[in-house]
């Protein structure tokens, strides 16, 4: 064991209450998200004992008395992916009849073959990500939860947060460590982070990277892509441009399923619905980072930069600012941090033609859903809302309701019903 991993002052998480709901009832949960996110406090705090895995005396402890995980106590794994036979061990654990929140496992690396020990009906799965809006100080005063429902409430609240407070939050990013940090500071960590990733985490995985300035080009490629549904072609192309020589289309995939296996990579799943008749569907995900703060760093930008236009991203891949796309995915990230609290799915919608789409749809276990649009503009008018009315005229009633994300002063309803939130005043 180490040094408590417990935070000094412990700020509950949108999270917690999924986890608590679990844990009351299941024997072993593994909290999973990329490193920094705040899973080990989390987890922690409903713990009698903490293992810390990185440690190598941890794992040389643990390796020479496995029995000291399974005496009884509540038992913290933290990143049991650095001792793998763990896993297996709090299966069987379950099996032989653990009880309740007995084992709480925290993993940034997803298992390389789930279908071979995932623990599936004995270990339950929880994903944790970055600082919502909510989870940052603000206070909503607009329920996602209510809105899934389809309660259609009156939307209320005033906030003064304008452009440049979003701005500052999404360089700022959501790791908890990180966001409070002075300005350079956190710059050189988000950096850190980054050269980590490519130059430890992904060969902890076992994958190969031969050209670790490669991998980062291409992630700073994917970062300038994100909330596009730009193609992984296209990508690799902006990753290499002029005559330098292409990576091979495994290395590529490589690349790519390590960073997702980090949950550095973040997509955002096309939306199929099984319920509805809707034709011509793209598939295609939107590209999202875990954080937008890591595409910011990636691609050497600033608060001001983005506040002025200074679009050194690129135009190719979009229509607009980069910093729409940087709220969009912030947003993205919120909502799918409170829909999670509701055991809803988020996902996002267009046609193949890109006749009709709709930034985010959050849909129920019943397959009735919210739709979502994100707008980097404090005024809202007929024209951003087409796509919504749109879709409310194809899905009827499986459609509950319908919402735009702005960054403007004032939640309300608009006379056709969509109701428009600022995003800070939006909650779980």
């Amino acid at each position: 064991m180490s040094d408590s991993l417990r935070a000094a002052r412990y700020r509950r998480r949108v999270v917690d209450v999924e986890l608590d709901e679990l844990l009351s009832g299941a024997a072993a949960v593994s909290l999973e998200g990329a490193k920094g996110v705040g899973k080990s406090a989390t987890a922690a705090e409903r713990v009698d004992a903490e293992f810390r895995l990185e440690s190598p005396v941890v794992r040389d402890l643990v390796e020479a008395d496995p029995d000291r995980l399974v005496d009884g106590r509540r038992v913290l794994l933290d990143e049991w992916q650095h001792l793998p036979f763990t896993w297996d061990l709090v299966r069987r654990a379950v099996d032989a009849g653990a009880t309740p929140g007995q084992f709480l496992l925290t993993g940034s690396a997803s298992l390389a073959d789930p279908g071979r020990h995932s623990g599936a009906g004995r270990i339950l799965r929880v994903r944790m990500r970055p600082l919502a809006l909510a989870e940052r100080g603000y206070e909503p005063t607009v329920s996602l939860a209510d809105l899934v429902a389809g309660h259609r409430r009156a939307v209320t609240g005033t906030t003064t947060v304008g452009l440049t407070t979003y701005t500052a939050e999404i360089v700022a990013s959501g790791f908890p460590g990180i966001r409070l940090l002075p300005a350079r500071i956190r710059r050189a960590q988000l950096d850190s982070y980054i050269e980590r990733v490519v130059d430890r985490d992904i060969a902890e995985l076992g994958a190969k990277i031969r050209n670790p300035s490669a991998a980062k080009r291409w992630m700073r490629a994917y970062s300038a892509a994100t909330a596009t549904t730009t193609t992984y072609a296209k990508i690799a192309a902006a990753a290499n441009p002029g005559n330098r020589e292409q990576p091979a289309r495994a290395t590529l995939t490589a690349y790519r399923d390590a960073l997702e296996r980090l949950f550095i990579l973040d997509p955002l799943p096309g939306w199929l619905p099984t319920n509805a008749h809707l034709n011509e569907l793209a598939a295609s995900p939107k590209h999202h980072l875990a954080d937008p703060a890591l595409a910011v760093a990636l691609l050497g930008l600033d608060e001001n930069a983005l506040l002025a236009g200074d679009d050194r991203a690129g135009t190719a891949f979009r229509d607009g600012p980069f910093l729409g796309a940087l709220f969009e995915s912030l947003v993205a990230l919120s909502v799918r941090v409170y829909a999670q609290r509701s055991d809803a799915r988020v996902a996002h919608f267009r046609m193949h033609r890109g006749d009709h789409e709709v930034d985010l749809i959050v849909e129920r276990r019943d397959g009735r859903c919210l739709g979502i649009e994100v707008k980097l503009s404090p005024i809202v008018n007929d024209d951003d809302v087409r796509h919504l009315l749109w879709l409310r005229d194809r899905l009827g009633p499986d459609l509950v309701d319908t919402a735009i994300i702005t960054t403007g002063p004032h939640a309300y309803r608009r006379p056709d019903g969509i109701a428009v939130i600022p995003a800070i005043l939006l909650g779980p």
